[in-house]
């Protein structure tokens, strides 16, 4: 049996706002709810991800061990759209290795590490094509970036998207050869272990 509470924010978060939780993105408290769970009365946020049609419920107490949090700030949106614009970053693993990391960084919820993904992956028209599990982690990473700036921005996602491709294609070139590529991730691992 749920209960709507009068009071409208519990530990920082309140209704109405927009919050990230790190494994489905973007979604809005629509209420705090009190319930009796096995005999226990828990206070619940009520979060909708209106995109992807599911409403959650998650503890008050549980919010920040959950990962939960407030939307990113302005200055760190331009810092993910500044990432976005570097050199892909691509470790030597296996692909299934680096899949994995991928996936964790999208759902980390981290802004700054979803720029990482969709930057280490993306693809110009010159280039050549993606295998569908890179696609795929590619949209998912694209996705979860568009919408919280959206959010941020007050914009649609149809914009964000513009936005974040923007960003894109004001990054370097990739080198087409394989043998410069080799060259310049060789070059770029220096550069980070010398950072």
């Amino acid at each position: 049996m749920a209960t709507a509470k009068k009071a409208a924010a519990r530990n920082g978060f309140k209704t109405g706002e927009h919050i990230v939780y790190p494994a489905h993105g973007v979604g809005q408290i629509v209420s705090i709810e009190e319930q009796e769970i096995a005999g226990l009365k828990l206070d619940l946020f009520v979060i909708v991800f209106e995109k992807d049609k599911m409403t959650l419920r998650v503890p008050t107490g549980k919010a920040e061990q959950v990962g939960m949090r407030k939307l990113a700030e302005a200055d760190t949106v331009e810092k993910a759209l500044e990432i976005i614009k570097g050199r892909a970053r691509v470790k030597r693993t296996m692909w299934s290795r680096r899949a994995q990391e991928y996936e964790a960084k999208i759902n980390s919820g981290d802004l700054i590490a979803i720029s990482e993904v969709v930057r280490d992956l993306h693809r110009a028209a010159s280039q050549p094509e993606q295998s569908y599990s890179e696609r795929q982690l590619y949209e998912a990473a694209l996705d979860r970036m568009a919408r919280e700036i959206s959010a941020v921005s007050k914009m649609t996602e149809t914009e964000a998207i513009r936005r974040i491709e923007d960003s894109l294609n004001k990054s370097p070139r990739r080198v087409a050869a394989r043998g410069d590529a080799e060259t310049t991730d060789e070059a770029d691992e220096d550069e980070a272990e010398a950072a």
